[in-house]
């Protein structure tokens, strides 16, 4: 199709109709259909795309508020795909200034591959951090926590929120609530009857994926992925911000290996809200 007749299609809201049509860009980009993952961002958040005449889509995104209804602090753009066949004409520009136009003022972030960086920076986007994705079955080291972790109950919720929005900078209550359905555990970390951390391990493909993982210190974030570990079979994927040296030295020393890194970049803002620090990894890299 030529990049003329491109630029004519229209971009339209996706919807959960469209999942598996998602799916199939996500394969024909030859990354995991993730129909779990794109449920949520459909559902939780926007969906944008662009109708294919031939069938399926020419590219898609997800862009997902957060903040006061209506007025968001802050939006999250991710799976920013075009079909192979379409790429190199324009096509993940003209959906990105799309977005940019569709939020206004509003602060925008997303992580970045090192091929998508180039088009992001192009648009404005600046580099604010770094996160390095881990993988593998995590191997136990036999020396326990002193850190009490246990299985979140409907009680936490209120705690977790609180918690969540404290951390983030600004509050996710659409997304933290639909967590136990989304993922196979949530679990918390508290001292004193006070919670202290928590995270969530969802099922990818044959992985599960740590995150959120929010903790007030190294030590918490330890025992919470080992926790999550000690009650799954699969093996362990996380993207942890890069800036927590210790804790990537510790998951590479379990097991977790390598994978890459994605970069942190954000729109209308020099960083983050939040307080980084108890911040290890986002819920998915597609969401913040």
């Amino acid at each position: 199709m030529p990049t003329s007749s491109l630029t004519a299609l229209p971009i339209r809201r996706l919807t959960l109709r469209d999942l598996a049509v998602c799916a199939d860009l996500s394969e024909d980009r030859r990354w995991p259909r993730e129909e779990h993952k794109w449920s949520l961002l459909l559902t939780a958040g926007r969906g944008y795309g662009i109708d294919d005449p031939e069938g399926g889509l020419v590219g898609a995104c997800a862009v997902t508020e957060y903040g006061p209804h209506g007025r968001p602090a802050l939006a999250a753009i991710g799976m920013v795909l075009v079909a192979e066949r379409h790429g190199r004409k324009g096509v993940g520009r003209r959906l990105m200034r799309h977005v940019l136009s569709a939020m206004g003022t509003t602060p925008l972030t997303l992580y970045a591959t090192p091929n998508g960086r180039p088009l992001y920076e192009e648009l404005g986007f600046k580099a604010t951090g770094r996160a390095e994705m881990v993988r593998g079955h995590f191997t136990p080291d036999g020396a326990g926590s002193r850190v009490a972790t246990r299985a979140a109950t409907a009680e936490d919720l209120t705690a977790i929120l609180r918690l969540d929005e404290e951390v983030f900078g600004t509050d996710r209550t659409h997304i933290i609530t639909r967590l136990p359905a989304f993922a196979d555990q949530l679990r918390v970390a508290e001292e004193g009857g006070r919670l202290i951390g928590y995270a969530g391990a969802w099922p990818n493909m044959d992985t599960h994926v740590v995150g959120p993982l929010v903790a007030r210190d190294t030590e918490t974030a330890k025992a919470l992925i080992a926790s999550l570990a000690a009650h799954t079979d699969r093996p362990l994927r996380t993207d942890i911000d890069a800036r927590h040296e210790e804790l990537l030295a510790w998951a590479k020393e379990r097991g977790l290996v390598p994978v890459g890194f994605n970069t942190v970049m954000t729109y209308g803002i020099t960083e983050l809200p939040g307080d980084w620090s108890r911040r290890f990894a986002p819920l998915t890299v597609a969401a913040g």
